[in-house]
């Protein structure tokens, strides 16, 4: 069976400045990869670049989703294959409520599939269901998109529109950033509940707490553009203990 995700030799540049140096990945489903690294390596680059965002622009290398090379796949069109990215800073969508946000985003995934659009109560139903998963309560779900919401809120918003859009690969860029302990574990129990063996996830994050609660399959470390180490979960246990001026000593720097 083929990788759902491989990034072979990806190098990506913004501004003319070259970020990843020659990335090397392979996602298969149902596998949790969790990726660290120090700021400035290259760790959003990368998710941006999976995403399609069209400022990072891939100077060599490749990305293949479900075998298929994404370079000529828009942004639009990447998710609506089931590419998912939560953002590290959501940004707020004035004006636009959450539920005709995710019955039109939802709806057009299904027509580009060449599915039938859900129907009022079919669309309800799913955004109830979904809604247990991060425990989003109804005050929420009725505001417009992440408007007035706090940090640990636009992170659950967050979640429950993967959970509502159900995607083959989501990324979640530093979802833990700005978490308290509570908001933390209801992220990461709807992210434990998305869990299956159709799908797989991309973690980035900066600090292990966050594994605590999400047990990756595999931690990568990206360092100076280029992934430097793999490992299990233990790997994440030696970052935090020894920092990453360990990793320089292990790579000889």
């Amino acid at each position: 069976m083929s990788a759902l995700l491989e990034i072979i030799d990806l190098h990506v540049s913004i501004h003319e400045k070259e970020i990843l140096k020659g990335v090397n990945l392979v996602i298969n489903r149902g596998e949790v990869h969790a990726l660290m690294g120090p700021n400035g390596n290259g760790k959003s680059t990368l998710a941006a670049a999976i995403a399609g965002k069209n400022e990072y622009v891939i100077t060599a290398g490749r990305i293949l989703y479900k075998g298929k090379d994404l370079s000529d796949l828009s942004i639009e069109n990447r998710a609506r294959e089931g590419i998912f990215l939560g953002f590290q800073y959501p940004v707020e969508i004035k004006g636009v409520s959450m539920t005709n946000f995710m019955k039109t985003a939802l709806n057009e995934i299904r027509a580009y599939r060449g599915e039938k659009p859900l129907t009022a109560t079919e669309f309800l139903a799913r955004m109830e269901e979904k809604k247990k998963v991060v425990e989003l309560t109804a005050k929420l779900s009725n505001r417009s998109v992440n408007e007035g919401f706090s940090g640990g809120e636009k992170k659950r918003s967050e979640i429950f529109q993967m959970a509502m859009l159900d995607p083959e690969m989501a990324i979640l860029d530093e979802t833990d950033s700005g978490l308290d302990i509570d908001a933390l574990r209801v992220v990461a129990k709807g992210v434990n509940t998305l869990r299956s063996d159709r799908n797989a996830m991309l973690v980035i994050t900066h600090y292990q707490r966050l594994l605590d609660y999400i047990i990756p399959d595999f931690v990568h470390v990206l360092y100076e553009g280029k992934i430097a180490m793999t490992g299990d979960k233990h790997l994440a246990l030696d970052l935090e203990e020894k920092g990453y001026d360990w990793v320089k000593s292990q790579l000889g720097l």
